[in-house]
């Protein structure tokens, strides 16, 4: 039986541009294309990067050369193409951005190849708990190791000038120590301010988030901002709770955390204040003392 109407119209590409749609083509050297927006019409000479960006160089039948963005906006005989990079040059600029990771550790710092931890120094860099402490690992540890300088874990500050009495930090064997949640007028802040007086070789910095687990962007968890949670309630459950996560245990809290530090792949995923706490921490039990005169 004959189809009086023909097929239908709607289960074909009906949208598709009178040119037709775009295909990707590989901007190899001598490819002819004309840029859609000029109406400049020559030969690929070059691909290259510029300021972040891969621009594709076409030389016209006169010899003169310009460069245009690398992607779409160009014809090859008429029709809509996507210029991409030549294979081989993909393969090359993957290759340099694998050795500039490769070259950097997690805090961006230049990474020394061939050298073994040091033997641990005198120097520690305290932290408030586990979490903090795996945190600073993560993204410093590389840092450490190099340096000899061991993270160890306090739990709490309620008794740190004591703890610190106990240490007997010195000119070679210095403190320092990471306080969450140091903002003005909080009990953290006089704590620090009695306990900075026992000794000049120690170092105490603080982030001004309730938990290091703000200290991540939030961005890295798809949210605008770290949800606000009210005054009584566990600001961890809390947290997970409004991510949508497991919150009734601590083994909850414990895969929550997991699941936000996985998410941190270098120093750009950690908000500033706390980057330049941790930094001057590090250079504070690391740099050797003046010589003297």
């Amino acid at each position: 039986m004959n189809d009086r109407y023909g097929t239908d119209v709607l289960s074909t590409d009906w949208r598709a541009p009178r040119r037709g749609r775009a295909q990707e083509v590989s901007a190899d050297p001598g490819l002819v294309v004309e840029d859609v927006d000029t109406g400049w019409c020559g030969a690929v000479v070059g691909v290259e990067k510029v300021g972040g960006m891969q621009v594709v160089h076409l030389e016209d039948r006169r010899g003169r050369r310009k460069g245009f963005p690398l992607g779409p906006g160009f014809l090859l005989d008429g029709s809509p193409v996507v210029l991409t990079a030549p294979v081989d040059q993909r393969a090359n600029d993957h290759l340099a951005a694998r050795r500039e990771t490769a070259r950097r550790t997690a805090s961006g710092s230049v990474r020394v190849s061939d050298q073994p931890a040091r033997v641990a120094t005198g120097s520690r860099l305290w932290v408030e708990g586990r979490h903090d402490a795996e945190l600073v690992e993560k993204v410093w540890g590389d840092d450490l190791r190099v340096e000899g300088v061991v993270v160890e874990m306090l739990n709490g500050v309620d008794d740190l000038a004591a703890e610190i009495r106990g240490f007997g930090p010195t000119r070679d064997q210095r403190l320092g120590i990471l306080v969450d949640h140091l903002v003005p007028g909080t009990k953290e802040t006089r704590i620090v301010q009695e306990a900075q007086r026992v000794s000049p070789w120690v170092r105490i910095l603080g982030h001004p988030y309730v938990d290091v687990w703000q200290s991540v962007k939030p961005a890295r968890l798809g949210l605008d901002a770290w949800p606000v949670i009210e005054r009584g309630r566990s600001w961890k459950h809390g947290i997970l709770a409004e991510l949508g996560w497991p919150h009734a245990s601590q083994a909850d809290v414990a895969q929550g955390w997991k699941r936000i530090l996985g998410t941190v792949r270098s120093y750009r995923d950690l908000e500033p204040t706390l980057l330049a706490s941790v930094e001057e921490l590090i250079d504070f039990v690391t740099v050797p003392p003046p010589h003297e005169e």
